[in-house]
């Protein structure tokens, strides 16, 4: 199938780029609780937008299951409160237990404004913002799963069932709003009547540091292909790494990194004895976590993600930033980052031809490259930095801490 080289029509709103405004002193810290699953993805993926509310003058609180990151989210001036969820549990009393005890801690607390971050603290965290009262309630959905999208098996499909109407009702609550990532997941939301077009906020991602992740050289030596995340098979790993290996065998002297590991909570995650039988392979390289994923990007011509689907994918943002091409699956989100004939190419789901084909056009051609990477940095620095998407955020408390009584957001 072909590459696509058609660019994409932008659908993201306007952003504003004024400089956060404290809060008053009628309105001065009122409480923003986010509800997380995992420490570690709240330290990945939402510092910058809690920052941006700290800075604002909200007092931040964290829920979450608590492993490794604790005192670095502390040291940022915020209070942790540890969970006892499984992230990928989906046993009706484990459930029940835990809307419980997410309802203990909205008493405790008492916020103005709880901020539900993916599809399982909105389900669950948003029944028991409800029993508590919560006056303020916003859900950021970080993609659509399987269970909305009604795959996974049988069990996705039971899921989707029981997630669906849950997902109705509490997306449909007073004074709340929904934050999606890309057009295409709002579009099919609205469209499925699970939540009204006036209640949806496009916010793409939650701000990339442009200073920490600044342009960096290409590197010298044999082309070098980066992918960044975890290892599943919705990532599309799998295909790449048959695209790989027909380059190789071609006669392309092209490099794969995979940095990442396996998530065996995910259904689709790859299985040990695969990833060992890829070690084997020439020209591939699994180093497994990388703490600085620039360390990546200083070693790699090409970013590379042919994710299912995605909400906003993190890693081909910070590639960007980092300027470098891309190449992309053709799906909802990946098209957020990777606008085709701009900053990439664009190719079919699970097709390793087309994903070689796009590898070796890009692997061959240097200039290409260069004009990619610059369009890449500036795609990021137009909405998608850390500074524009934190006061996009923060004006969205405002707006629902405005239809709060004063009572409850004063101390």
């Amino acid at each position: 199938m072909p590459i696509t080289t058609r660019r994409k029509k932008a659908t993201s709103v306007p952003v504003r780029t004024a400089a956060l405004r404290p809060l008053g002193k009628a309105e001065a810290r009122p409480t923003l609780l986010y509800l997380v699953t995992e420490d570690w993805y709240f330290w990945s993926h939402r510092l910058p937008m809690a920052r941006a509310a700290k800075k604002a003058g909200f007092d931040v609180v964290v829920a979450t299951r608590v492993d490794q990151h604790r005192e670095r989210i502390e040291a940022e001036g915020f209070r942790v409160v540890p969970l006892n969820w499984r992230r990928r549990s989906v046993s009706p009393s484990h459930a029940l237990a835990c809307i419980r005890e997410i309802d203990a801690v909205y008493r405790r607390e008492r916020p103005a404004i709880v901020h539900h971050v993916a599809l399982k603290p909105i389900l669950l965290g948003g029944l028991a913002a409800i029993a508590a009262g919560v006056p303020a309630v916003v859900n950021g959905l970080t993609g659509l799963g399987s269970a909305l999208m009604g795959k996974g098996g049988l069990k996705g499909r039971v899921a989707g069932l029981v997630a669906r109407p849950l997902l109705g009702v509490v997306l449909k609550r007073p004074n709340s709003r929904l934050i999606l990532q890309n057009s295409d997941d709002r579009d099919l939301l609205v469209e499925r009547k699970l939540v009204k077009p006036d209640a949806v906020s496009l916010i793409r991602g939650s701000g990339i540091d442009v200073k920490h992740f600044a342009v960096l050289p290409e590197p010298e030596g044999p082309v070098t292909v980066g992918f960044v995340g975890r290892l599943l098979e919705d990532k599309g790993v799998r295909p790449l790494v048959e695209a790989h290996q027909r380059l190789r065998v071609e006669g392309l002297e092209i490099n794969l990194i995979l940095a990442g590991t396996p998530d065996p909570e995910n259904p689709t995650s790859i299985k040990p004895a695969e990833l060992e039988r890829w070690k084997a392979l020439p020209g591939i390289e699994l180093p497994g976590h990388i703490a600085d994923v620039r360390e990546v990007w200083k070693r790699a011509h090409i970013a590379v993600l042919p994710s299912r689907r995605e909400g906003l994918p993190k890693s081909l943002l910070e590639a960007a930033s980092c300027g470098r091409a891309i190449v992309a699956t053709d799906v909802p989100g990946c098209r957020e980052v990777a606008h085709a004939g701009g900053n990439a190419l664009l190719v079919p789901v699970d097709d390793a031809g087309a994903l070689a084909e796009a590898i070796g056009t890009l692997a061959r051609d240097a200039e290409l490259r260069r004009r990619f990477a610059k369009a890449s940095r500036a795609l990021v620095e137009s909405d998608m930095a850390a500074d524009r998407v934190g006061a996009k955020t923060v004006e969205l408390y405002r707006s629902l801490l405005a239809g709060i009584p004063r009572a409850r957001t004063a101390p």
